[in-house]
């Protein structure tokens, strides 16, 4: 491949390109759907072409191929350059890319336990044993649905610009989305999606103890369904779980931080954001529990990169330092409109997309307290484990959040189940309320939904538990 992206390149240039860019992007892995212990399909996929980025006379274009031969990759060229000299006659701002020291540099992530180390049947067995587990940690609801996907797939891309960048990477994937949904004819339904994602091998489902974590997760939405109770009417100290937290911050910060979605691109697609070029550095929105960091370098994470792909090399970024915006998300385009160097943050979902800012684990700052002194002084409050619906505005500011695991708190004791919490709030007030956070800093793996066509990304969300003082929770109706 590095001939073709070289010839690319090169072709590129020589039609009057002022900037050219070339990536090779391979995914090839399997799938296999159960509902409940049964098979309902197995698939193999494999998507395997380049795509190429053009700059001519200011106008950014982007064409890409499947056909890897010189002549397949000439014509993707002469697209992109073709588009670009049309655009370029009515464009208002030319694009230019920020001046960075791109990488050369090849990395690969070998998993310890590869996935042709265990064969399919074998797959497919502890999957269907899943169902088994699930049914046998109930004991008074109905298992009304187990949908179980697996998927593991080898992410291979070679990046090669005209500013120098040579990037090689391989990287295996290991996914798995289980649906669980328990009823009671008195008690309405439950539901949750369980989700594992990495940057691994199969050694990630032992290491994650799904088998247990699945059991859990059961046991404790039966209790929810079954014996949960309305939250209290008055306002309470809250407490908000790890996943709900990342889920916060990836929606009401990493989004509207995007430097594309604060120029405006995002605007017709997927909204607007509450943050504008010149609030950056100067603005305070949170207090000092609210720092929160984008970091892809984070080993076996399902947004791990060492460089982006425009071959900028990864680092971890501040967004907000203890409530002031500090960074934007950037690729070079934005990082030169903003004068700023880019933070490696573009990233494309395969061969046939363009790379456009993006997250890849983004995290709320852990605090120093153990979850025990979170909750030792509250007499009347709420914990949130975690999340079963939620909503958002377009500017990202306004959200609304159903809690699915809840409990009640009283004299600094975790007691009763509480069903179907709701919390309504602000960014700005959220992360100007947080009075306490403890160390535990867990994640949760996601796929991220952003551009037109639609992309999605893996990625990690995750944070501490955290305090909020006095808060009004309603609660949602049951179903």
């Amino acid at each position: 491949m590095e001939d073709i992206l070289n010839l690319a390149v090169d072709y590129a240039r020589s039609l009057g390109a002022t900037y050219a860019e070339a990536r090779y992007h391979r995914i090839e892995g399997g799938n296999i759907n159960l509902r409940a212990d049964r098979v309902i399909g197995i698939t193999y996929r494999a998507s395997e072409g380049i795509g190429v980025r053009v700059i001519y006379n200011g106008a950014l274009a982007f064409a890409s191929t499947t056909r890897l031969d010189a002549e397949g990759i000439k014509k993707a060229v002469e697209r992109a350059v073709a588009t670009a000299r049309v655009f370029s006659e009515s464009i208002k701002r030319k694009t230019e890319l920020s001046s960075e020291r791109l990488g050369r540099s090849s990395y690969e992530v070998k998993p310890k336990k590869s996935f042709d180390s265990m064969p399919q049947d074998l797959k497919i067995s502890f999957l269907k044993d899943l169902y088994t587990i699930a049914l046998e940690s109930l004991k008074e609801a109905r298992l009304s649905t187990l949908l179980t996907s697996y998927s593991e797939s080898i992410e291979e891309k070679m990046v090669i610009n005209s500013d120098g960048a040579y990037i090689r990477s391989r990287l295996p994937r290991i996914e798995s989305f289980i649906n669980i949904v328990l009823s009671s004819p008195e008690k309405g339904t439950i539901n949750k999606w369980l989700e594992i994602g990495a940057v691994r091998g199969l050694e990630h489902f032992e290491e994650i103890k799904l088998v247990d974590s699945l059991k859990e997760t059961i046991s404790r939405m039966e209790e929810n369904l079954l014996r949960g109770i309305e939250p209290p009417k008055e306002k309470v100290d809250v407490i908000l779980g790890s996943e709900v937290v990342g889920l916060i911050v990836h929606e009401g910060v990493g989004h509207p931080l995007e430097a594309d979605r604060v120029f405006g691109r995002e605007a017709a697609q997927a909204g607007e954001s509450y943050v504008k070029p010149e609030m950056v550095g100067k603005v305070r929105i949170g207090n000092r529990y609210a720092t929160i960091i984008d970091d892809p370098t984070i080993p076996g994470s399902s947004g791990y990169y060492l460089y982006d792909d425009e071959g900028v090399p990864a680092r971890p970024k501040i967004l907000y330092r203890e409530g002031v915006i500090e960074n934007l998300l950037h690729n070079r385009e934005t990082a030169h409109l903003m004068g700023v160097a880019s933070n490696a943050s573009a990233r494309a979902t395969n061969h046939a997309s363009e790379p456009i800012v993006r997250m890849s684990n983004t995290y709320l700052a852990p605090g120093d307290m153990e979850f025990e002194e979170l909750i030792e002084d509250i007499d009347l409050g709420v914990y949130i484990k975690s999340n079963m619906e939620w909503n958002i505005d377009d500017t990202r500011w306004r959200h609304r959040y159903i809690g699915l695991e809840a409990f009640l708190i009283e004299k600094g004791e975790l007691t009763k189940p509480v069903r179907n919490p709701v919390i309504e709030i602000t960014t700005g007030d959220l992360l100007s309320s947080i009075v306490a956070a403890d160390k535990n800093l867990e994640f949760f793996p996601g796929m991220c939904g952003k551009g037109e066509p639609m992309q999605g990304i893996p990625v990690w969300m995750g944070g501490p538990n955290i305090r909020l003082p006095k808060i009004s929770i309603g609660v949602a109706p049951i179903e």
